[in-house]
């Protein structure tokens, strides 16, 4: 029990390494040796979890860069309550919470569809996944809004998702240029914008 418990640890300290490293370094950039000399564990300790680092890559991505996405972007819009509010409150609200570090670094799911996305399918198919559960969850939620009239219902559900997720996904990578806020508060001023068509 006592090895199994230390064995997780193990590797739950190599995924959040890679992760950290990953996202402040980039992915083809950073080795196994790089990982591991982050950890101070041996190379040994690496491959008695894992066999490379694309088996790695696809934990990072399945464990940390997912549970990202659904905390932040995915769960909020399951709340009950006014669809178009929820909508303003999950994409407005959630940008202007990030802290300097994650604007420094832009979004990590962005990072690796941009460096990996065609790079490998096994890659592509994990974040693509991740995508396609947020669009049908936003797509859900819209349809959920155009019943209760909160939204209009002449619009198309899964254009207005699909822009949605692209313009945040877009500006957390525009953030990075960037010294100050400035191009956040004209990216919220043209949502604001946007998001009062959505109305009905």
């Amino acid at each position: 029990m006592q090895q199994d418990l230390k064995s997780e640890l193990t590797k739950q300290l190599i995924i959040d390494k890679a992760f950290n490293l990953f996202y402040e370094k980039g992915f083809k950039t950073t080795s196994i040796e790089k990982i591991m000399k982050a950890t101070t564990l041996s190379k040994g300790a690496f491959y008695h979890h894992y066999k490379n680092k694309k088996e790695l890559g696809l934990e990072v991505i399945g464990l940390k860069i997912q549970k990202r996405v659904y905390d932040g972007m995915i769960f909020p819009l399951s709340e009950s309550g006014d669809a178009f509010k929820i909508i303003e409150s999950t994409f407005l609200n959630r940008i202007k919470s990030f802290p300097f570090y994650d604007k420094k670094h832009g979004c990590p799911m962005n990072n690796f569809i941009n460096e990996i996305g065609d790079y490998e399918l096994a890659y592509q198919n994990a974040l693509k996944s991740i995508v396609e559960n947020w669009k049908n969850a936003l797509v859900a939620l819209i349809e959920r809004g155009k019943k209760e009239n909160s939204i209009n219902n002449t619009i198309s559900s899964k254009a207005v998702a699909v822009y949605l997720i692209s313009a945040f996904e877009g500006i957390r990578g525009l953030r990075k240029l960037y010294v100050d806020d400035l191009i956040l508060d004209d990216y919220i001023m043209g949502l604001s914008l946007y998001l009062k068509q959505l109305k009905p």
